[in-house]
């Protein structure tokens, strides 16, 4: 005898739903979420600085000089308790002053500049050390390293930090009255002390970068960057760019940023 239900051979077929149509809206392409960490601004402001600016380290060095010799007083002076420390930092400042001054004075682009730079210093530190522990291996050499006795007091170091901090606000005062400026639809041009101005088209900006000295990238970040407006037959070059890969990441981001529009189709309805 069977046990089926006769009612469920004559049950109608499920009508399956009819799904509506969503209407087509636009939508806005973003980028991606590690581009949008920092808001762009506005305007961008790029400023082309002297060379001097490379010599900070040498403006610190003479700061904390100062105020080590300051401490140390009468101690410090020839023929006291701690002359010797006193010619161990004269003789570290001149070594570094003549590092910085290389530094501004020639380009190391490539990193096989560096090394050798970096090799050419340990070479000449280690024949100090070898002729100042074995004075019998070079006799002339060994006393000219001993009758080297740098020595200076805490105001010539006081007045080298004041001729320095003169110059750095000289630069800053200056920098106030020639910079560029990126919008994103001009460029210009701000100079002179009556706010001269001049503008340039934005749209199609082409910027170039160039890294040019490995030691001035590793003080300040800085490069040089190239400036290609529209329908314009010079290009703007800016040497000593601080923050360069910053600036350019900017620059490129608000002249880039593009609104895109995509259609989205709605799902079809199944026919009967």
């Amino acid at each position: 005898m069977s046990t089926d239900n006769p009612d469920n051979d004559s049950a109608p077929n499920p009508v399956p739903p009819v799904v509506a149509a969503t209407p087509i809206q636009p939508i806005v392409a973003t980028a991606p979420p590690d581009s949008d960490k920092e808001e762009t601004p506005s305007s961008i402001y790029l400023v082309s600085y002297p060379k001097i600016v490379f010599m900070y380290p040498t403006y610190l060095i003479s700061i904390v000089a100062w105020f080590i010799m300051l401490l140390l007083g009468d101690t410090a002076m020839p023929g006291g308790e701690r002359h010797r420390v006193a010619e161990l930092i004269t003789l570290f400042f001149l070594m570094l002053t003549a590092v910085n001054l290389v530094v501004i004075s020639f380009d190391f682009p490539r990193t096989t500049s560096l090394t050798l730079f970096f090799g050419f210093a340990a070479t000449g530190l280690g024949a100090v050390l070898l002729f100042t522990n074995r004075p019998d291996l070079v006799p002339f050499v060994s006393k000219f390293f001993d009758a080297l006795k740098p020595w200076a007091n805490a105001h010539f170091y006081m007045l080298f930090a004041v001729f320095l901090s003169l110059l750095y606000i000289v630069v800053w005062i200056m920098a106030r009255f020639d910079y560029w400026e990126v919008r994103p639809n001009e460029l210009m041009h701000h100079h002179g002390f009556l706010s001269d101005l001049e503008r340039f088209s934005a749209p199609n900006l082409r910027i170039s970068k160039e890294i040019n000295d490995v030691f001035e990238y590793m003080l300040l970040r800085s490069g040089r960057l190239i400036l290609h407006p529209t329908n314009e037959p010079r290009a703007f070059v800016l040497d000593n760019v601080l923050n360069i890969n910053r600036k350019e990441a900017q620059i490129t981001k608000m002249l880039g940023a593009l609104q895109v529009e995509f259609r989205t189709e709605a799902p079809q309805s199944p026919r009967a």
